[in-house]
């Protein structure tokens, strides 16, 4: 059996590596990348699975970095260090 829930990417409990992303991300930066893959559920998937969605966030920092403006991810982390 398969059961799944709508969650906002603030309440999600990341592990492993994704949560080294997360730490560096904003609530408002969190909302941003939840309007994009739910953009892209519509289009291309029809639902992400939680270790799909920590993967994403684990492997894919890069990814979500330039989503956000920067050129990857060691950018915004030299961003958010100057804070």
């Amino acid at each position: 059996m398969k059961v799944y829930r709508e969650i906002s990417l603030s309440e999600f409990e990341f592990w492993a590596g994704a949560r080294d992303t997360v730490k560096y991300l904003t609530n408002d930066e969190l909302d941003h990348i939840e309007r994009i893959l739910s953009e892209w559920e519509e289009i291309y998937i029809q639902t992400l699975s939680e270790t799909e969605l920590n993967d994403f966030f684990w492997f894919e920092s890069d990814v979500i970095a330039s989503w956000l403006g920067y050129r990857d991810f060691d950018e915004l982390i030299a961003e958010r260090d100057k804070e």
